[in-house]
């Protein structure tokens, strides 16, 4: 007769009772990859009568899950997670500074110490609503918003604080950042579970498009003109392309048909603090914008006007160089002197809103769009409507290339006076000359 040799198996797990009469259960869980210490799956039960049966259950389903892999492979912060997956995220250098902009004033104050398997839908809607509550998370409503967080002397401007929400836009680019932080957190095992999924982020704002009306849009073409040509033109094109500042100050000869009045919109240029890089477009895709004749024909002198500059001084205009650009060949983005005296081209959207204030004009819109739009900017609906009016005839205010002046065909696009005499010339009158 044998004996058996099968000795007994210890037990994995333990249950520990705690002073207050809990049970304590807590199961290996291997060991944490980010500080390399041993890492204990632990859950209490409350003290009561079924405490031992809830607590052996509890031990049987953090078993299962260690055993099928399920468990969560570290005790990280919500920090840690972030600082992880901003590490790994794939997105333009100006997003990725948005989002760490976000996160470092909204969401590491508040639960970036919390463990990121103990944050739960819960937490993330309290956070929400902080966020809804003041922007600037106040802890003292009698404090002053000051006019600049440089030192100065306070004035009229420096105002008693008042709480403002932040944006629901905002919000929901922070909900989209930490669903997306927790679900390569889930892929990883760092957590379990991804509670975002459960939290319910502010409805997206409707879109409400102010685009200027089709006077407003002549007046600043008209004084745009005036300014310098090449400003004139520039505004001009980004009206009638419906493209973003940034499209219009990448755009190339190269993506210019001039026989087939075609412009293909491939790149931008981005702005990081100083420094200036071209980068995809914002939906990363090109897109084909077919020219106007108008449009085409004043496109054609701009490259005229290229060339000869660049043959002035002995240079020659390269097939990919700028459409618009300060250096004579065309060859570089820089933009930074003749921004500043409102002239050459749009950068950063001041020298617009100086030239609107300079005609009359209410401020144009800004250049943010919504994903419905397809890309299409606020001011090329207003565009639209100048450069197609119901009567067919070409808008005040808008430079012609051409020297025939168009037929009038109804006098209520007939331009005022207060448009100068250029605009009353476009349509065939006789200008002021007292």
């Amino acid at each position: 007769m044998t004996r058996s040799r099968a000795g007994r198996r210890r037990q994995r797990g333990t249950i520990d009772e705690l002073p207050s009469g809990a049970l304590r259960v807590r199961v290996y869980a291997g060991m944490d990859p980010l500080t390399g210490k041993r890492h204990d799956l632990v859950e209490v039960i409350p003290a009561g009568p079924v405490a031992e049966t809830l607590a052996e259950e509890a031990r049987t389903r953090l078993l299962s899950q260690v055993d099928e892999r399920r468990n969560p492979r570290t005790r990280a912060t919500l920090d840690q997670l972030l600082d992880r997956y901003l590490e790994t995220l794939d997105v333009g250098r100006t997003t990725l500074r948005m989002y760490t902009r976000y996160l470092e004033k909204h969401v590491r104050p508040f639960v970036g110490r919390l463990k990121a398997g103990a944050v739960d839908a819960e937490v993330l809607d309290s956070l929400y609503a902080e966020l809804r509550r003041c922007r600037t998370h106040c802890r003292d409503r009698r404090g002053i918003d000051h006019r600049t967080p440089r030192e100065h002397e306070c004035d009229e401007r420096c105002r008693p604080h008042e709480c403002r929400p932040l944006s629901s836009t905002t919000i929901r680019h922070i909900h989209f950042v930490l669903r997306g932080a927790y679900e390569k957190g889930v892929r990883w095992r760092w957590v379990g579970v991804n509670p975002v999924l459960e939290a319910v982020p502010p409805a997206a704002k409707k879109p409400e498009p102010r685009p200027p009306s089709p006077e407003d849009a002549a007046r600043v073409v008209e004084v745009a003109w005036a300014a310098d040509p090449d400003w004139g033109t520039f505004v001009w094109l980004t009206m009638t392309t419906g493209a973003r500042r940034g499209e219009m100050c990448a755009l190339r000869w190269s993506d210019v048909d001039l026989a087939a009045s075609v412009v293909t919109f491939r790149r931008g240029i981005a702005q990081d603090g100083r420094d200036r890089f071209e980068t995809d477009t914002k939906t990363h895709q090109q897109r084909r914008v077919t020219l106007d004749p108008e449009s085409a024909a004043l496109l054609r002198e701009h490259r005229e006007q290229c060339e000869a500059r660049a043959a002035s001084v002995g240079l020659t205009l390269a097939r990919d160089a700028f459409v618009f650009s300060l250096v004579p060949d065309a060859a570089s983005i820089s933009c930074r002197r003749r921004c500043r005296s409102g002239s050459a081209v749009l950068w950063n959207g001041w020298a617009l809103k100086r030239i609107c204030t300079r005609c009359g004009t209410t401020r144009p819109p800004s250049s943010s769009r919504p994903a419905s739009t397809s890309g299409r900017s606020q001011a090329a609906s207003a565009t639209a409507a100048v450069a197609s009016p119901p009567c067919g005839c070409t808008p005040p205010g808008l430079p012609r290339p051409t020297s025939a002046p168009p037929a009038i065909s109804s006098p209520a696009c007939r331009p005022g006076p207060e448009l100068g005499c250029r605009a009353r010339m476009l349509h065939g009158e006789p200008a002021d000359t007292a």
